[in-house]
């Protein structure tokens, strides 16, 4: 499988390494979105030594660590007996030359000893900072990175020289895993596994969704049947308490009061758990686009950010007695089959959000892009530009029917209920579709130029 993407991460890692000075790099993202990946198609051809922190003891780690870099200067003291602390090996790197030097898992070393940051900010300061040393620190704890090694009360604050947060691959790098695929198919393997490239690289792509599904998911043998449990159970100390919440949000209890209701703990308890999985990525807090204050909305609403965790809570976890028995069969026919288009249309409706920040259409740019909800009605897509005064309305329908009329027509029924922009504000309207549009609906939108894109010329 050759790398996907990841070409302007890439490029930036190449011209800081061309730079010559240190350079301190921080590489941060949830758990197998390549992190590593983008590291080691880096590093492959140039001086390095790769350490994968784990949940050892202190003093094992900095053990296995020597012997890394024993084994790259050929030191036959050094991988006899190691460094005894990690002052010896910034002081015995110092003067190495050119060298990339990578520590993966970083939270695990802080876990074993919280005065690593400390000690990593002392060894950076007096030894690495005029040394020609490149430094790659990489987590999957995105609270913890961004808290004791990027934020302003860690010792190491002030010393990166930059850094990467990496993301889930988009639709359309998410595809090229899949060539053979056309989009509108290729669109239930995202909304299943979303743009995660370690699970994208399971799936067969000579098999279509319901094998994948099948044989990739609901196996108990499966690499993915388990997945999102092991995650868990590898972040959180109460792994069982966030099952609940994550379920609760999955059946559509997505308001702090409803998941309180649905899982009896208590307010703080709840909002602890909330603030972890946010911190994760595992979820998201989203207001309607319109509002001022993104923390202080009373709007706001939990979903779950993982495609492959909302699947696997919707589908796997609630049906493990089906699974354990033998009837994979009956689960996708009875349970999985048919809700697919409903589960894959919130995926849909996220793609064409994306589409509409890079650009809608001629002379179209929003620098906010969401969706909009209130007690009476809802909006798949709406962006806002407020030096332009400019909004735009958008549906989105993954239905296997044209689009025809009506949906503008209620769309631009529900477009006066958002309260937004000055007067006269310059309205946009834009529909999404699955199977494309009537030719009514065609005649109307070329007279009022009005945006219709189908996924694939969206693509």
């Amino acid at each position: 499988m050759n790398f996907i993407n990841r070409e302007r991460e890439l490029a930036f890692l190449n011209k800081s390494y061309r730079d010559k000075q240190s350079q301190f790099i921080v590489v941060y993202g949830k758990r197998r979105v390549g992190k590593t990946e983008l590291v080691k198609q880096f590093f492959k051809s140039i001086p390095h030594i790769y350490f994968l922190a784990d949940k050892a003891p202190e003093r094992e780690q900095l053990k296995m660590f020597s012997e890394k870099v024993g084994l790259l200067f050929n030191d036959e003291l050094l991988l006899s007996r190691g460094f005894g602390n990690w002052h010896d090996f910034f002081r015995y790197v110092k003067g190495k030359g050119r060298i990339a030097i990578t520590i993966d898992e970083f939270p695990f070393l802080i876990e074993a000893n919280k005065a690593v940051p400390s000690i990593f900010q002392k060894g950076w300061d007096e030894e690495l900072k005029d040394s020609e040393i490149f430094l790659i620190l990489l987590g999957s704890s995105i609270g913890m990175m961004e808290t004791e090694v990027l934020g302003y009360k860690s010792p190491l604050f002030g010393r990166r020289t930059g850094q990467l947060l990496i993301e889930s691959l988009s639709f359309g790098d998410s595809k090229k895993f899949f060539p053979g695929r056309s989009n509108e198919e290729f669109m239930y393997t995202y909304a299943v596994l979303g743009g995660t490239p370690a699970y994208l690289l399971r799936f067969d792509s000579s098999a279509d969704i319901w094998k994948n599904i099948k044989n990739k998911i609901l196996l108990p043998e499966a690499y993915l049947f388990s997945e999102p449990e092991f995650i868990l159970k590898e972040e959180l100390r109460e792994p069982r308490n966030y099952f609940s919440i994550l379920r609760a949000i999955s059946m559509g209890k997505t308001r702090a009061s409803e998941i309180i209701n649905e899982t009896g703990f208590e307010k703080n308890v709840v909002g602890k758990y909330l603030s972890v999985l946010t911190d994760l990525r595992i979820i998201k807090r989203e207001v309607p686009v319109i509002e001022k204050s993104f923390e202080k909305s009373k709007k706001g609403i939990y979903l779950i950010n993982d495609n492959y965790f909302r699947f696997w809570f919707n589908f796997v976890f609630p049906n493990k007695s089906f699974i354990a028995e033998g009837e994979v069969d009956y689960l996708i026919k009875n349970k999985v089959r048919p809700k697919i288009d409903i589960f894959t249309s919130s995926a849909f409706e996220e793609v064409c959000r994306s589409f509409v920040k890079k650009g809608a259409g001629e002379g179209m740019r929003f620098n906010n892009v969401g969706r909009w909800w209130s007690k009476d009605a809802e909006i798949d897509v709406v962006a806002i530009n407020e030096d332009a005064n400019s909004i735009l309305f958008g549906e989105a329908k993954w239905s296997t029917k044209k689009i025809g009329v009506d949906v503008l027509t209620d769309l631009k029924k529900k477009a006066p209920l958002v309260e937004w922009g000055k007067k006269h504000r310059k309205e946009f309207y834009a529909l999404f579709s699955r199977k494309g549009f009537t030719e009514e609906l065609k005649n109307i939108a070329g007279k009022e130029k009005i945006i219709l894109k189908t996924i694939d010329e969206m693509l």
